[in-house]
């Protein structure tokens, strides 16, 4: 239980978070308690506010040291019987054991947001804790989503007055690691369902007939666990193109895909179908068509504003000072979210390599992170060449229209 002083410091510093010598007294408290990794968050937001507090830089110091062992008692000389060995604890009851023994006669008391295995079943479900408020920037995704998929879910007044059919999925496209697993999960936070995530090892199986009752089991758990996203990452490999494969067993599981999703569409309420890849022209065009994947929402690189709020995101829990983040986020155009994250790794091992080195403590400064910048180079830059040329040479339905318009801003058309 966490001593009363602590609790009193963290209420504290709830009312007044601006108050720096609270928050630094709260992490020397953490630290002789045992807790140097929150002592060393609270550091780093000190110095973030204060780059030249030499009291954080102390904590910091103190945080990071490492805990020397204890020395073992030396034996008693004059000890000739060895003491009686403790009686042997009783074995504790097993909790996890009896509720999964009970889990269709009564819910778990307690739920987090940690994924779990649901008995019976080889996937792992979760209840989503995000939101699309915790998504930083890409106003216009939040907009296309909210047209094509939130609003008609959240207003059924509206929906019946319109006569909005909920039938179908959606299908998200764009360039590797932009963002469209977590876009999925505040999806479903945003619904209050839970949320089960698909990938392709989920379902294909080389014992013939296994990937599509994979694929029905899938889908009878979402049915089950309803209100439920079920989520489909790399649905181009899934559910690639028939013409394209002579693989029978990737035959049936796309025809399997096809029956369960008219199954949703028709007689499921509460199951909700999210999909998402970055080759979205080699999906079978059977998956595109109404009551299926027929709505599709483009998530391109992070724009400025998300690019603030990812470096964010990754700098706030390490030891730095001095880091200006509009500037970073100024200068990392055409960045993933991915690579903006393996910036931040790049900057912090430099500092730690320094520190190494040198045997002082030294925070990440603002020159680590423009320096690792000029290392990574985009990886959308790739796949905005593939997407030029479906455009330009490719049968365009109209699903590629706002990428089209993307590529002439970007000057790639």
């Amino acid at each position: 239980m966490e001593e009363p002083l602590i609790s009193s410091l963290r209420r504290a510093i709830a009312s007044s978070p601006d108050d720096i010598p609270l928050r630094l007294l709260l992490g020397q408290l953490l630290v002789k308690s045992g807790s140097p990794a929150e002592a060393v968050s609270l550091a780093a937001g000190v110095l973030q506010d204060a780059p030249d507090n030499l009291d954080a830089r102390q904590l910091m110091s103190e945080a990071l040291a490492p805990v020397a062992p204890t020395a073992p008692a030396s034996p008693d000389p004059t000890a000739t019987i060895p003491a009686p060995a403790p009686a042997a604890a009783p074995p504790e009851f097993d909790w996890s054991a009896a509720e999964i023994d009970v889990h269709e006669l009564a819910q778990p008391m307690f739920t987090d947001a940690q994924p779990s295995v649901v008995p019976g079943s080889g996937f792992d479900i979760e209840r989503s804790v995000i939101t699309l408020a915790d998504v930083g920037g890409m106003t216009s995704i939040k907009k296309r989503l909210n047209a094509a998929f939130l609003a008609p879910l959240q207003n059924p007044e509206l929906r019946k007055l319109y006569s909005k059919s909920l039938r179908g999925g959606l299908l998200m496209y764009g360039p590797p690691g932009c963002g469209k697993t977590f876009i999925a999960r505040a999806i479903a936070g945003e619904l209050g369902a839970r949320f089960l995530s698909v990938g392709l090892s989920d379902i294909l199986d080389p014992m013939l007939g296994n990937s599509e009752q994979n694929v029905h089991e899938a889908f009878e758990l979402a049915r089950r666990e309803a209100p439920c996203v079920i989520f489909f990452d790399e649905i181009d490999a899934l559910g690639q193109r028939r013409s394209q494969t002579r693989n029978s067993a990737l035959r049936g599981t796309v025809n399997q895909l096809l029956t369960e999703l008219d199954g949703v569409a028709d007689q499921n309420e509460g199951v909700f179908v999210l999909a998402a890849t970055n080759q979205p022209w080699d999906v079978d065009p059977a998956l595109r068509r109404p009551g299926r994947f027929d709505r599709t929402v483009l998530v391109l690189p992070p724009d400025e504003e998300a690019r603030e709020s990812i470096f964010r995101y990754h700098l706030q829990h390490r030891p730095v000072e001095g880091i200006e983040l509009k500037a970073l986020a100024r200068s990392s155009a055409g960045l993933s979210g991915a690579d903006i994250a393996y910036v931040c790794e790049v900057a912090a091992e430099r500092a730690l390599m320094d520190s190494a080195e040198t045997g002082e403590l030294r925070l990440i400064t603002m020159h680590d992170v423009t320096e690792a910048l000029r290392e990574v180079t985009p990886s959308t830059t790739s796949w905005l060449d593939s997407a030029r040329n479906v455009v330009l040479f490719g049968d365009d339905d109209g699903t590629y229209t706002e990428l089209k318009t993307y590529l002439k801003k970007a000057k790639r058309l």
